[in-house]
């Protein structure tokens, strides 16, 4: 009698052992599951984000160039060129007669000045 105690108390330790570990290998398999669909996704939306990543580079690219620049200035803002007598001189001219002419500093700009030594 006491033998078929201890043999029952061991092979319902055994059989509730064994049952754990089945729940335990159940319950990580549907986590490494879960875990997959949402690397899955994170993927998708890692590449929808480069897409839109690559799509506004080049709206900003075709914002820079100087037609789309003009269009805007002309259309949104009201910016027309300017007329001759709003133009004012911010210097003299370089001397296009001679190939390697420097430009002539303006008399208000005065002599260049030379940057301390550290």
């Amino acid at each position: 009698m006491k033998t078929d105690r201890i043999f029952l108390t061991l092979w319902v330790l055994a059989v509730g052992s064994a049952t754990a570990a089945f729940v335990l290998h159940v319950a990580l398999r549907v986590r490494a599951v879960e875990l997959g669909y949402e690397l899955g996704r994170t993927h998708a939306h890692v590449s929808r984000l480069r897409e839109v990543k690559h799509v506004l580079e080049l709206e900003l690219a075709s914002h820079k160039t100087p037609e789309r620049v003009e269009f805007v200035a002309r259309t949104l803002l009201g910016m027309s060129e300017p007329s001759a007598d709003r133009i004012l001189p911010a210097g003299a001219f370089p001397n296009v007669d001679e190939p390697n002419a420097e430009m002539v500093p303006s008399e208000a700009a005065g002599p260049p000045t030379e940057e301390p030594e550290r």
